[in-house]
């Protein structure tokens, strides 16, 4: 592979982000207690309510963020950046508008461009939970974001 891109390594141990509207919360919370014996081998963390939420209802440890408007979104944004977040869950409801909707696709967009997976409703995130990636390491190519800061600045000049 050229150096155009980098590889990165998903450990088997997966650090999952779990996120919901709030119309989506309940569903949330009964998916986790449905498949509580796979995500207790995993990192969990979320956005402040849905987080709370989930460990009140099924005793799973989960790293809470601000909530969502709050910038919990972006929190989780920065963590995908930073190598600390490989695996989102976000269950968004379609049919209510969220006031922090920038910040919702700034959190879509971070995934695509970190290659990270992210299930965006249930039937995705019974999918991904259940592939035999899930248990073991996953490399995936990233563009090498220091090469291209490196050409860009040079052609500015």
């Amino acid at each position: 592979m050229n150096d155009d891109f980098i590889t990165m390594t998903i450990g088997k141990q997966k650090n999952i982000a779990l996120i919901a509207h709030d119309g989506k919360k309940a569903e949330m919370v009964g998916w986790c207690e449905a498949n509580k014996e796979i995500l207790k081998g995993h990192f969990l963390s979320g956005t402040g309510t849905t987080a709370r939420m989930i460990t009140e209802a099924t005793g799973l440890p989960v790293r809470g963020y601000n909530s969502g408007p709050l910038g919990g979104d972006q929190q989780i944004g920065a963590k995908i950046v930073e190598g600390k977040i490989d695996f989102v869950v976000f269950f968004s409801d379609p049919f209510a508008a969220q006031p922090h909707d920038p910040d919702v696709k700034a959190l879509l967009r971070i995934a695509q461009v970190y290659d990270i997976p992210m299930a965006n409703n249930k039937a995705t995130a019974d999918f991904l939970l259940h592939s035999s990636l899930m248990e073991e390491e996953y490399d995936h190519n990233i563009i090498n974001f220091n090469k291209k800061i490196k050409e860009r600045a040079e052609n500015l000049k």
